[in-house]
């Protein structure tokens, strides 16, 4: 037992150990913000040369690398968010938890590896392969996942002698790497015997295709898998902070598994999935290193996912170090790093807003977050 003594001598040491840490934490985060305004009062002010530039010359200048962005952000998007989604339906409502307690922390470390080692794996090898084997690649992009509604349907026939749903990964995932191989086998024979020739002469000589070893769908598939984990964690913790009483109730209503998922789960988690898209959106926009290594970084304005595009922050990397001090490139490339930084910001304070209404929304309804 301690002695009286020996707390009133403790006590003041605590208090001064409460106080640093607390003056340590606060001192960093007001240092946060001021970089933060910092960096926006730079940007702020070598991008003030350009507002008195003719609008018209601002616009023809940025109107290309405004495209390239929105184009590589929307292919990461159609990429990353089935498959994040349906990861985090499946991990936070249907797996048991020992497994998910597992599962989820393999899945959020897939976002620490490096930009540009996926970057530098999207150009040297995903793209040359691409291009020898389109056929085979289109067709691993569309039947895995149409073969999963298939096997869907198989398994709710087979529905006496059927596993438990939340053990359906176990025949699942060979059952998708099966499809996977009968894509890659079936695929250049349907080129062979249908087209007579390989597919990417077909879409260059007959559609009027230009084809770019690297092109928008590599970035797509590249940086879809660098923006995968964050939209699965916060999708997950939405889904996960859902109050069981709710999907109870629905059930006991006589709603079905699908019923409850649709018209219960995912409207009470709607905003916090929102949110997670949102942010997901603002790291395809910010990414630099892959769309660097991962596109042709050609100046176009063209919506085929055969092509390449030059997106502000492959602009700002490539062409800011070679342009003079205070010229006029050197601050319409700063005012383009302003306008993402802008967009950036403003979509990470509107999913931060939005997941800060999600949890007082699940507050009122009695879930725990």
């Amino acid at each position: 037992m301690i002695s009286p003594s020996r707390l009133r001598t403790a006590q003041p040491r605590r208090q001064f150990q409460d106080r640093l840490a607390t003056a340590i934490i606060v001192v960093g985060a007001v240092a946060v913000l001021a970089a933060i305004l910092a960096i926006g009062i730079f940007l702020l002010w070598h991008s003030l040369p350009v507002l008195a530039m003719p609008l018209p010359s601002i616009t023809q200048k940025l109107t290309v690398l405004a495209w390239g962005t929105l184009k590589a952000a929307l292919f990461t998007l159609l990429f990353a968010i089935p498959v994040a989604l349906c990861a985090a339906v499946y991990t936070a409502l249907y797996l048991p938890p020992r497994m998910r307690h597992r599962i989820k922390p393999a899945l959020e470390m897939m976002e620490a590896v490096p930009g540009v080692v996926v970057g530098f794996i999207a150009g040297v090898i995903l793209a040359p392969w691409v291009e020898q084997h389109l056929a085979s690649a289109l067709a691993l992009l569309v039947w895995p996942p149409a073969s999963a509604l298939l096997a869907g349907l198989v398994w709710q026939a087979l529905a006496p002698r059927r596993l438990p749903f939340n053990q359906a990964w176990l025949w699942l995932i060979p059952w998708l790497l099966a499809m996977g191989w009968l894509a890659l086998w079936a695929a250049p024979l349907f080129e062979h015997y249908l087209l007579g020739v390989d597919l990417r002469y077909v879409l260059e000589t007959r559609l009027g295709v230009d084809y770019a070893t690297r092109n928008a769908m590599i970035v797509g598939i590249a940086m879809g898998f660098a923006v995968v984990p964050g939209i699965y964690a916060l999708a997950d913790d939405a889904l996960s902070d859902v109050p069981a009483s709710l999907m109870e109730g629905a059930q006991a209503l006589g709603a079905d598994r699908w019923q409850t998922l649709w018209r219960v789960a995912l409207p009470a988690a709607g905003p916090g999935i929102f949110s997670a898209v949102l942010i997901g959106a603002g790291r395809a926009v910010g990414e630099t290193m892959i769309v660097l290594m991962a596109s042709s970084n050609a100046a176009l304005i063209s919506a085929s996912p055969f092509e390449g595009m030059r997106t502000i922050a492959a602009a700002v990397a490539i062409e800011l170090p070679e342009a003079a001090p205070m010229s006029t490139t050197y601050h319409l490339l700063i005012f383009a790093a302003l306008v993402l930084f802008l967009f950036t910001f403003l979509v990470n304070t509107l999913a931060e807003v939005v997941r800060l209404r999600l949890r007082s929304r699940l507050l009122r309804l009695g879930g725990g977050v």
